[in-house]
């Protein structure tokens, strides 16, 4: 009973039929109440913010439930068009954009507030998708250079706002599709070396509080009550777990007020603090279980639009989470990207199952 759910059970059962995927739905659910259990301490047992962390979720639930239920072959179609939006949208966002936190990234809708970077989370992967599946595999350079290039446009438009973290997930996006579609060892060597090359040409684009976190991440130590105290508090946080932790709501760091951003970016480090170690492994577990049911859904896909559109996503929810735990460890410096599913707010939350969802229709179309 148990490996038929992990194997997805009875593919013309009632969750086929819903276009549910029941083993990547019960990884998601316990990675989101594990993540409930996580905010609920780390804001203080503060009811208000978990229960709208619940309405988000279950508009996010709700997302995911609607994008299951489109085909794949209606999603290669609207690859185009969506892209075409995305990037429309941050034209738009660029010109008459709000401005928040000394960022543009925000058009006012009038109900609500929209930031149309999100979307290009997922219209760059189909686009990508859509463009390389429409000739042979691998990818001619030619190709690979037209894909760069249809990269490159909404990566700029991001980076201006500026909005570090979002353009390098539309970026990981991207080199995630050309990986899946076949790019050679040497190729993405060039790209590699033509990124390094370039660094000193963005060093100079780049903004000074972004030149800043780079320089704490090399030496937190330079500014520690400053611009390395986030890096300190939450390297401090983990360490002092151990191995078992100190135990739901007992975390000192993060309920003395020591960690900065604990019920966002720095949510891990409450982890750590709290569960120890162990805690760590077993989110961990959870965390690879979804990827590697995502990349199990991309190789069983029946064209190639699906195969590189569902590894392109069940990778980039691997560089949310790698992204995410190293900046919070010191690895990597502070670009502000959320623990998927666990931290809180509803934007990334939205768009991450909204890609869940895809990867459901992606297993479930061949029955439909």
């Amino acid at each position: 009973m148990f490996s038929d759910i992990l194997a997805g059970g009875d593919d013309r059962g009632l969750f086929a039929r819903l276009h549910i995927d029941l083993p990547l739905l019960l990884g998601l659910l316990v990675l989101c109440g594990c993540g409930l259990a996580i905010l609920f301490s780390a804001t203080e047992q503060s009811s208000g913010q978990v229960e709208r962390q619940l309405l988000r979720l279950g508009l996010a639930l709700g997302v995911m439930m609607g994008m299951a239920q489109i085909h794949p072959d209606y999603l290669r179609r609207l690859s185009l068009p969506l892209f075409v939006f995305g990037v429309a949208m941050l034209v738009a966002v660029a010109v008459t954009g709000e401005i928040g936190k000394g960022a543009q990234r925000w058009l006012d809708l009038g109900l609500f507030r929209f930031q149309p970077s999100e979307l290009l989370k997922l219209a760059v992967p189909m686009m990508l998708a859509w463009f390389l599946s429409g000739a042979a595999l691998p990818p001619s350079l030619g190709r690979i250079l037209v894909a760069v290039i249809i990269t490159a446009v909404p990566v700029l438009l991001i980076a201006r706002q500026p909005d570090l973290g979002t353009a390098l997930m539309v970026t990981s996006a991207a080199v995630m599709v050309l990986f899946m579609a076949g790019l050679s060892w040497r190729l993405i060597g060039l790209l590699g070396a033509l990124a390094a090359g370039a660094a000193p040409i963005l060093w100079f684009l780049m903004h000074d509080y972004q030149r800043q976190r780079v320089l704490t991440f090399l030496d937190p130590q330079s500014d520690p009550l400053g611009s390395g105290y986030h890096i300190i508090q939450s390297q401090i946080a983990i360490g002092s777990g151990g191995i078992h932790g100190k135990g739901w709501f007992h975390g000192t760091q993060s309920h003395l007020e020591f960690l900065p951003e604990r019920s966002t970016d720095f949510i891990f480090a409450v982890l750590g603090e709290e569960f120890g170690l162990i805690g760590i492994l077993a989110l961990l577990l959870v965390y690879l279980f979804i990827i590697f049911r995502g990349l199990y859904i991309a190789a069983r896909a029946p064209n190639s639009y699906s195969r590189l559109l569902g590894g392109a996503i069940s990778m980039v929810f691997f560089t949310y989470l790698f992204v995410n735990t190293g900046m919070v460890v010191g690895l990597l410096p502070v670009v502000g990207v959320p623990l998927p599913l666990v931290s809180y707010g509803g934007t990334s939350l939205v768009t991450i199952m909204a890609g869940f969802g895809i990867l459901m229709s992606i297993h479930t179309s061949k029955y439909s």
